[in-house]
């Protein structure tokens, strides 16, 4: 059983530019041809410019916009902390922890001087009183809606899960305001390759009912290094920041 799905990346004489190919997905072979090209990939010098900026616990503390930022989000336990470590090739960067719902802030890292990327609380379990994630869940939808810098909102899926509930209306919410959003369906690493192609199937299917979401998502793994090179180039174009800067 064959699916086509899509990446972004760069290649050769074009590295700095973004371009779009399909691979065909069969018996892993395209996971395959990813880890191959994550060692020929041109690294950016803008990696070694990110750094932490603030903790943002209310809607009067959000720093002032810059050129550019772009956000992650997802449910408690994601892997949303591991993946920002694995985009920037730092150790902890972004906080990780064993017990979910640790980001209780939105953490600003400054990339440069003309943008930002956010991690935002994830939603779903955490160990905090119900007023206490209410709160956050107020900042959250206040500042993806207000804010005129957002270039892109990146939502992190499970993909041994998919799309749960709790995904779906958080979806639906960035849907009314218009709010451009992408998938990157985590941890493919422990799907089992005979599943692939149905989770990928009901993943198409799904985001058709989504109309602010990017029809393209991506397969990521933080611990194998999957995809990370084809989200850090998509980042880097999205912030209008080229491998060249």
């Amino acid at each position: 059983f064959c699916t086509t799905i899509f990446y972004y990346g760069v290649t050769g004489s074009k590295t700095g530019y973004l371009w779009k190919y399909s691979e065909l997905l069969q018996e892993g072979r395209c996971l395959q041809r990813e880890l191959i090209k994550e060692h020929e990939i041109k690294k950016s010098p803008l990696l070694n410019e990110i750094s932490f900026f603030k903790g943002v616990a209310g809607i009067n503390g959000l720093p002032p916009d810059r050129e550019s930022e772009v956000c992650f989000i997802g449910r408690s336990n994601v892997g949303k902390s591991s993946l920002i470590n694995a985009l920037f090739e730092r150790r902890n960067l972004a906080r990780t922890s064993k017990t979910p719902g640790r980001t209780q802030e939105l953490n600003f890292f400054s990339l440069g001087e003309r943008s930002y990327v956010v991690d935002l609380p994830g939603y779903g379990y955490a160990k905090a009183s119900k007023s206490k994630r209410s709160d956050w869940q107020g900042l959250i939808k206040s500042y993806i809606a207000e804010r005129r810098s957002l270039k892109r909102v990146f939502t992190l899926v499970d993909a041994r899960h998919g799309l749960k509930e709790n995904d779906r209306e958080f979806f639906s919410f960035l849907d009314t305001y218009a709010v451009n959003y992408q998938i990157i369906l985590t941890k493919v690493d422990k799907v089992k390759k005979p599943d692939m192609p149905k989770l990928l199937d009901e993943m198409d299917e799904k985001i058709k009912e989504h109309p602010a979401c990017n029809t393209e998502y991506f397969l990521a793994s933080a611990i194998k290094k999957q995809g990370i090179s084809e989200i850090r180039d998509a980042m880097l174009f999205i912030l209008g920041l080229d491998q060249n800067n």
